[in-house]
């Protein structure tokens, strides 16, 4: 039994009989180990031992971080505490050795046996992944039939962290020479700067990305929910397990992972009844796209103070290597910017690497999902105020200072 053949069959088990009976399978226990229990592996999983020469790690040459490692005895190896899970090394592997972590076999077991509430998070690049007919509303109902309480929008929480890097720049940023990095929403990024070019962090913004903001607020209000977040997104996996950030997010699920659930469940989207609630802005659902989040926190800065004497002048970069390229510019002065963001992704979270359809397609929607919008920034979203109340934030000026948790420590 191949690798994809056992996933496919305990993921079978897991939908129409509640349970795995992983004994009863033919396959290698390591592949069982690796989809029992994911989070005891690396985001990236070897399905046989690699013995590539040198010349020929294609995987290794294409990881930033240098998390391809050779064993001793000359195997090659995933090194759990380097791998930012891009997925670069996957895309170029040449033997298709390869493979992200999925986690929909303990994620499902958690939904079936949960003793609170259970929250899908969703992703602000969703629209149109699951069918070009599938609504916000429709998924919702896709994830109830699912077993799962609701559906929560992260762009809301994006429209929270626009507000507060917003507010951040409106503090810091008085002189052309000021300037300020985003984006708080990519970990590849963040992972950058801090690994390589550790320097440039007091320039970030201690803000957590909107994917824990959301996992935070929710175990908040409901402190026994479990939340399962949902993107385009390997890297995301890495970042809920990161040691400031674990509890926000039990369990993360890329769109192709959610997929092949609605597959096995033989769960349609497009075909179940509206249960439309959209409380997000246009500021907060364009995060998924490059530029997004620069136009979320020029307007909203804009809003905040119209006559400000210097405005957000912004510049993006998406890929590894313009992300590197707009760096160097940084360091050494080259650049008219003073607000910067990167994107690990070309195309930004729309060109994920487990996105479901072209990153251009991708654009589009999140861009005509963003005007369908009703408010433009979280300044005009009565969600936003709303929520603040909920969490004990009378004034703006109070969530700038005491949001403890959508602050992070670097």
């Amino acid at each position: 039994m191949t690798f994809e053949e056992l996933y496919r069959t305990m993921l079978k088990q897991a939908v129409e009989e509640g349970s795995v009976q992983a004994d009863d399978l033919e396959a290698s226990a390591g592949h069982l180990d690796c989809l029992l229990h994911p989070q005891d592996h690396p985001l990236v999983w070897p399905l046989n031992p690699c013995t590539c020469p040198k010349e020929e790690t294609h995987c290794a040459a294409a990881c930033l971080f240098d998390a391809i490692v050779r064993r001793d005895d000359g195997t090659l190896a995933v090194d759990p505490d380097r791998c930012s899970g891009c997925g670069a090394c996957i895309q170029a592997c040449q033997s298709g050795n390869l493979t992200a972590s999925r986690d929909v076999l303990p994620a499902l077991d958690a939904v079936k046996h949960a003793k609170g509430p259970v929250y899908a998070l969703i992703a602000p690049a969703f629209l149109g992944q699951f069918s070009t007919v599938v609504t916000p509303g429709r998924l919702r109902s896709a994830f109830k039939l699912l077993g799962f309480t609701g559906m929560v929008e992260v762009a809301l929480f994006a429209d929270l962290l626009t507000l507060k890097e917003a507010l951040e720049f409106d503090r810091n940023i008085h002189t052309e020479t000021d300037f300020q990095l985003t984006s708080c929403c990519c970990p590849m990024w963040i992972g950058m700067i801090r690994k390589l070019y550790h320097e440039l962090m007091p320039h970030v913004p201690g803000a957590v990305s909107p994917m824990i903001a959301a996992g935070r607020t929710v175990k908040k209000l409901h402190p026994d929910a479990v939340t399962i977040f949902v993107g385009p997104c390997i890297a995301k996996k890495a970042e809920a397990r990161e040691a400031d950030l674990a509890g926000a997010v039990d369990y993360v699920l890329t769109f192709q992972e959610m997929q092949d659930i609605f597959q096995a469940a033989d769960i349609h989207p497009e075909l179940l009844e509206e249960s439309e609630r959209d409380h997000s802005s246009r500021a907060g659902r364009i995060y998924a796209r490059t530029g997004g989040v620069s136009e979320a926190v020029r307007t909203t800065v804009a809003r905040l103070h119209p006559e400000r004497p210097i405005q957000v002048r912004t510049r993006q970069a998406d890929g590894v290597p313009a992300c590197r390229a707009m760096i160097e510019d940084i360091r050494s002065g080259q650049h008219q910017a003073n607000f910067f963001e990167g994107m690990g992704c070309t195309g930004g979270c729309v060109g994920g690497p487990k996105v479901l359809l072209d990153r251009e397609t991708g654009r589009e929607n999140v861009d005509r999902y963003g005007d369908e919008a009703e408010f433009s920034t979280p300044l005009d979203n009565p969600y936003v105020l709303k929520l603040l109340r909920l969490l004990g934030f009378d004034t703006v000026e109070e969530f700038l200072e005491q949001s403890d948790i959508f602050i992070r420590h670097f």
